[in-house]
């Protein structure tokens, strides 16, 4: 898979402080990348440095293989955390506006305008003012003005502020949308929960210098550690545990089951599970054997712990 976005050897300084340090990502084209880190890690510099905001002191942006360049605007969407609507303007021609400046023609711009407020319920909105609008509709507005103009790259800073969860999950289908119509989108938040269901991607930047790189697939695997949770059920469930313990690094686990099982989370080290497992089956009814895997969430808070 070929990269749409790459950021090579990035550095933002203001003064003696230091917001980005030599952070290098590559974006696959067509992916839903998600970037990740506590407030003040440097993601929302990196973006305005994507979006030519600001300039980095040292490194570059290569968009779709060649340098970022100013006309590259026009292929990038940006939604940014702190919305930008005229409170005072009419939702149509507040959006036909936008979308005149992002060089849409008139007729394109009214075409686009008409598909994506029948798309999201919005058909009564043209002629009502932002502020007459509640946050979860404003949201939606500054939504369609991102993707109005079919950007080939998607930014999206926390998409899911101010929406409740009918709507959150409402965008939530509409990115895969985009990506589906060959759109790549980046997008930044602390809903953990919305990068395990939508990212193919992820990096997580800490105190300016990025710390995990790669596909949620790789990440996880990278960080699981020979951990299973199991559910057994047998006759005596003391000398099974007693058993159990002797042979492996044993502890109570807590999941749901509708057993009255011995449940237990198991560490094997370097041990095969199948050795695991056939030893379990020798001994008991094994109802539940699940490897742990870490979540999203269980990543962030571990590389962030370690790196305080």
């Amino acid at each position: 898979m070929s990269n749409l976005l790459v950021a090579e050897h990035v550095s933002k300084h203001y003064g003696a402080f230091t917001a980005l340090d030599d952070v290098s990502l590559a974006i696959p084209a067509g992916s839903i990348f998600g970037l990740l880190g506590p407030n003040g890690a440097g993601k929302t510099t990196l973006i305005r440095i994507i979006n030519q905001i600001i300039y980095p002191n040292s490194g570059r942006i290569v968009l779709d293989g060649k340098a970022l360049a100013a006309t590259d605007i026009r292929h990038i969407g940006y939604l940014p955390e702190e919305r930008g609507l005229y409170n005072s303007m009419k939702v149509g021609e507040q959006a036909l506006y936008l979308a005149r400046l992002k060089g849409m023609s008139k007729t394109d711009a009214k075409s686009q305008l008409k598909f994506w407020f029948e798309r999201l319920g919005m058909e009564g909105w043209w002629n009502k003012k932002i502020q007459e609008l509640s946050k979860g509709m404003a949201q939606k507005v500054q939504f369609v003005v991102t993707v109005l103009h079919r950007p080939k790259l998607l930014i999206f800073d926390e998409p899911f502020s101010g929406f409740d969860p009918v709507n959150a999950d409402i965008i939530k289908e509409e990115i895969l949308y985009l990506r589906q119509q060959g759109a790549t989108v980046v997008f930044s938040t602390h809903r953990m929960e919305s990068v395990e269901e939508l990212c193919d991607h992820m990096a997580l930047i800490h105190r300016s210098r990025k710390l995990v790189d790669g596909k949620v697939t790789d990440i996880k695997k990278a960080h699981k550690a020979n951990v299973y949770e199991v559910g057994l059920e047998a006759a005596d469930h003391n000398q099974l545990e007693r058993e159990i313990m002797e042979k492996f690094s044993a502890s109570q686990a807590n999941f749901a089951s509708i057993h009255a099982d011995l449940k237990l989370r198991i560490e094997l080290g370097d041990e095969d599970p199948n050795d695991l497992l056939l030893f379990l089956t020798s001994r008991a009814r094994v109802n539940h054997f699940v490897e742990v895997v870490p979540s999203v969430k269980d990543i962030f808070i571990k590389n962030v712990t370690d790196h305080a």
